[in-house]
């Protein structure tokens, strides 16, 4: 099937509402990603040992089960108890709970990096629990992460057809639905690839540049 550029001109304003919804996906997970894996890895450093045991075995769980099993389970099984959420909000939610387990182990190792003289520091200063974490450990440690946390914020972003999945109209979404109604599969897959390329290789020119400032660290 020859190239036809007319028509790839004509689909391009469908395919980049379905990469807004993409690029709103991303940004939204990221945003539970982050907030979420700090809470789990806090928990998972609690001097209760049950809890900490508990939010270890869900980190453990939720890493251990394919990401598309949860959008399923999320968007289609939920509803079955009463909770219904539209398909955005499912996947958002689908997405962020899944990467803030690894974001969590990204957070741990940072914590546990931070010199244990600085934690007897803040003691010996009388600082609070919450000015330790805001004024000693936290901009010592989340530094070295980025790099890694924009590591996972780039796979999230490739991961986003999956969600087609469960109706959301992203940017693979729109590109099946052009493709099955024209029957003309080349020109909408073939810009679906060109769009992810091009935002994949300016996240790497960007990780690469995280990596020289801040350092790199090894994924968990």
């Amino acid at each position: 099937m020859e190239w036809d550029w007319e028509f790839a001109r004509s689909i391009l304003p469908t395919l980049l509402q379905g990469f807004r919804i993409t690029l709103l996906a991303t940004f939204l997970g990221a945003i539970v990603a982050a907030v979420l894996g700090l809470v789990l890895a806090i928990l998972r450093r609690s001097p209760n040992r049950w809890l900490a045991r508990i939010t270890g075995f869900v980190v453990e769980f939720i890493r251990g089960t394919p990401l598309l099993v949860q959008l399923y389970f999320i968007f289609y099984v939920l509803p079955d108890i009463g909770i219904s959420l539209p398909a955005l909000t499912a996947g958002v939610i689908g997405m962020g709970l899944h990467y803030a387990t690894y974001a969590a182990e990204v957070y741990r190792g940072g914590i546990e990096a931070v010199p244990r003289g600085q934690w007897e520091a803040a003691r010996a200063t009388n600082l609070t629990t919450r000015q330790t974490w805001t004024h000693v450990v936290l901009p010592q440690a989340v530094p070295p992460m980025i790099p890694a946390m924009a590591n996972y914020l780039l796979a999230m972003f490739k991961e986003t057809p999956l969600l087609s999945a469960i109706t959301v109209v992203e940017l693979m979404n729109q590109a099946k639905s052009v493709a099955n109604s024209s029957y003309r599969y080349v020109e909408p897959m073939t810009l679906v690839g060109v769009m992810f390329l091009i935002v994949s290789v300016i996240s790497v020119i960007a990780l690469r540049w995280l990596e020289r400032r801040f350092g790199r660290i090894p994924r968990q």
